[in-house]
């Protein structure tokens, strides 16, 4: 087992190596030909064409300043310079709320750890049972500061159920206060923000099919009949799936030809050539520009054959339509009200902002999701458990116990000191995260098979899933597989009766892994985020290979928006294993603590000259972030049972039973007082919102804003914009009364826009009414 010493080895190990990251992430960001890697954000808005650092053609390439590099520190002060408000124009609110997470984490963490290292310490050290207990049972230095030095049936447990419910009671009052001020942040947010198109559009699914009319002018009829002062237009959602690949594969093939036409230019003196075979390597030799030119033409010609494909064919058109309103307070209306008798008809919600819509999603039948979800929930939980096999078995090799089993010649080059600090401080934290490594890629694949619509629905999903992966496997899987091969041979030799006590002392021994982890994940591991080594070298490999554009450049330096599907779970663990092991061994609570401030410090750097968020929520996350760190605070109160059980305390059960209905109480309160802040819009704020905006734009043309804000991407392709064109105008030019296909006029007096045939208006149809 790992001693004090050979875990202060190992932190020290983790901090050198996170240190060295430090070094070479401040002399990497300093050159000026690493800066688009560094800070390409700025590049991005527009704000930054060129690196600070230039002047010879030398200096374009090295940064030849020494004194810049004796402040390689100097990025972490500048990154907490910027005010949050000042943070949330440049990043947006997801992007500050996220890093609120990391706060939190502070504020929970650093009271509890001075309450547990000023009272529960000092408690658990003084006294001696682990040093009378059977040899049988393994433990270290680490264990004499933890509960399991407690003996049987002390007076002394009193202390960690008085500290479990002082512990719970700040952990509710923070998560309360902080919940409340990130409400508060968000409807702020939306009520400061610019006009938006999903501020006056819903989404409506499972039309239901009609005879007489098609699904554009079916969902016409029925917003016009049963919104008739505030629907202004709607987009219905075509099957668009062919036709963006055929895109995709031609802006790839004017790539090329843009490059060769660029170097055409540059030496007149010869045409370009290229060999058609794969990756140019071999193959007939033709004009490069012939070749692009002739691949585009061919291209366009089956795009704008699929394009007029998908738009007459009826089998294309999905039962679903993006329908928009004259008001925010009109849609807030459609959007939280059931709009049939049948509840499963016209189901309406929030749509997604353009940018955040997964449209490959739009085009799965309603009806077929449901079932893709059960699929996914039983693929989901033969993953989880299965799973857990090579993940206990690898962890129990991945020890110095199971290396010298495994291979016995190994033992006296193990027990070196610093190959035994190595070992115990690395390998069992790196080989888990070699095996988590392609876990969130499984689980995003899984989430876009369930078909949900939204980018960010997408990550949130497979934030869930992965943090419930991190429970069954990472944490109970640790403990529970880790604790029973390492006590086996204590259980053999000893009688059934001992065996719960055993268990009750293994359980704390494990948070020696989780120290270890800690320092691999989180110290080290936030080191590597800030050095970005891995879009450092892609970056340069893509710019030495790939880039033959200014649009290649910028697409080779984008890096990307958050991850908010391995983040917020990451940094949910830590507020598990800090809120499990608060009164069982206060050891590990420094080690979160750092983890949490190192962190904040990082990402807010990142988020500031790195990140570019792929899309607004609005900090929609956060009742996720709050219920997950609920869950880890009922989990911890009820292993505490469960310890405590085995410890001759059973008169303080009914105590702590207290505690996990007290939670669950208070997370039924929060959700009801903050949680419709983040899934509704008060129609207050929205009428406040459109008042407003009337006051100060009253002739603003709200229908030319919205009408091809939710068309499908590949409609707006540059080549095809007069097509689009035409359709704005013919469509703004129409009326909104139109005449119908309907035999019967009583269901739906409303005309159809689409059809020739003549009918009656409503106005006309009222003045037939009146006798």
């Amino acid at each position: 087992m790992a001693t004090l010493a050979d875990i202060g080895l190992s932190a020290a190990i983790n901090l050198l190596s996170a240190f060295i990251f430090l070094i070479a992430f401040a002399i990497l960001r300093l050159q000026p030909f690493n800066d688009r890697v560094y800070f390409p954000k700025w590049y991005l808005k527009g704000l930054r064409t060129s690196p600070t650092h230039s002047g010879a053609s030398v200096r374009r390439v090295i940064n030849l300043d020494f004194r810049s590099y004796l402040r390689f520190l100097n990025w972490m002060p500048e990154a907490l310079k910027m005010p949050e408000p000042e943070l949330i124009d440049h990043a947006g609110l997801d992007s500050a709320v996220y890093l609120r997470i990391y706060l939190l984490g502070l504020k929970i963490f650093v009271p509890i750890a001075f309450l547990a290292w000023a009272i529960l310490v000092p408690v658990n050290f003084t006294n001696s049972t682990l040093e009378r207990a059977s040899a049988n049972v393994t433990s270290s230095d680490i264990d004499k500061l933890s509960i399991s030095n407690i003996p049987l049936g002390s007076e002394r447990f009193w202390t960690h159920i008085v500290m479990a419910y002082a512990f719970t009671f700040w952990t509710c009052y923070v998560l309360m206060k902080e919940y409340a001020k990130v409400a508060t942040m968000r409807l702020e947010f939306l009520a400061s923000e610019k006009r938006r198109a999903d501020q006056f559009t819903v989404l409506v699914r499972n039309v239901p099919p009609d005879p007489d009319e098609s699904v554009s002018e079916l969902v016409e009829h029925f917003f016009l009949v049963n919104h008739p002062d505030h629907y202004l237009t709607h987009q219905v959602v075509y099957n668009a799936n062919k036709l963006a690949k055929l895109v995709k594969k031609k802006k790839k093939m004017q790539n090329w030809l843009d490059y060769y036409q660029l170097k055409y230019s540059r030496n007149q003196s010869q045409r370009p050539l290229m060999k058609t075979g794969f990756l140019g390597l071999w193959g007939q030799k033709v004009d490069g520009i012939d070749h692009y030119t002739s691949e585009v033409e061919k291209l366009s010609k089956e795009t704008a054959e699929e394009r007029e494909r998908v738009k007459k064919d009826p089998k294309s058109i999905m039962p679903a339509a993006f329908v928009s309103f004259k008001t925010r307070w009109g849609a807030a209306v459609c959007a939280q009200t059931q709009q049939s008798r049948n509840p499963t008809l016209w189901l309406t919600d929030w749509a997604p902002e353009p940018r955040d819509i997964y449209w490959q999603n739009l085009a799965i039948p309603y009806v077929s999701l449901a079932i893709r979800t059960l699929i996914m929930g039983v693929a989901f939980f033969f993953l989880t458990f299965f799973f857990m096999i090579p993940i206990a078995f690898v962890q129990t090799l991945a020890s110095i116990e199971g290396i010298e089993k495994i291979a016995p010649f190994l033992e006296p080059i193990i027990e070196t000191k610093f190959i035994k600090s190595f070992i115990q401080g690395f390998l069992p934290g790196i080989v888990l995260k070699l095996f988590l490594i392609f876990l969130p890629s499984i689980l995003m694949i899984m989430s876009k098979f369930e078909g949900l619509t939204s980018l960010s629905s997408l990550e949130r999903r497979s934030a869930t899933r992965y943090y419930i992966f991190n429970i069954v496997n990472v944490f109970l899987g640790s403990i529970i597989a880790g604790s029973a091969f390492e006590q086996l041979n204590a259980f053999l030799k000893q009688s059934a009766n001992d065996i719960p006590k055993t268990i009750g002392v293994a359980i704390p021994m494990k948070a020696t892994f989780f120290i270890t982890y800690i320092m691999v994940d989180g110290w080290a591991g936030i080191a590597g985020e800030v050095l970005m080594l891995k879009p450092l070298i892609i970056y340069h490999l893509k710019n030495f290979f790939l880039v033959k554009t200014e649009k290649d450049r910028e697409e080779a330096m984008d890096p990307g928006s958050l991850g908010f599907n391995t983040g917020e779970p990451r940094i949910q663990f830590y507020f598990l294993l800090g809120l499990v092991y608060a009164t069982v061994t206060p050891t590990l609570l420094p080690f979160i603590i750092v983890f949490f401030a190192f962190a904040y410090v990082v990402f807010r750097h990142q988020i500031i000259n790195v990140y570019n968020q792929e899309y607004e929520s609005g900090a929609a996350f956060w009742p996720d972030v709050h219920g997950r760190v609920i869950t880890a605070l009922v989990i911890s109160q009820v292993l505490l049972i469960g310890l405590l059980s085995t410890k001759d305390a059973a008169q303080s059960t009914p105590l702590l039973v207290v505690l996990p209905v007290l939670t669950i109480w208070f997370h039924m309160f929060s959700k009801g007082r903050y949680e419709p802040a983040f899934i509704k819009n008060p129609l207050q704020e929205a009428m406040m919102k459109d008042t407003l905006e009337r006051a100060r734009e009253p002739n603003f043309n709200l229908k030319s804003f919205l009408q091809n804000a939710y068309l499908h991407p590949v409609f707006k392709s540059c080549d095809d914009d007069s097509d689009d064109d035409d359709i704005s105008k013919k469509m703004e030019n129409e009326n909104v009364l139109v005449p119908t296909k309907r035999q019967s006029r009583r269901n739906t007096p409303v005309p159809s826009r689409m059809s020739g045939a003549s009918s009656p208006s409503l106005h006309e149809l009222k003045e037939e009414a009146v006798p």
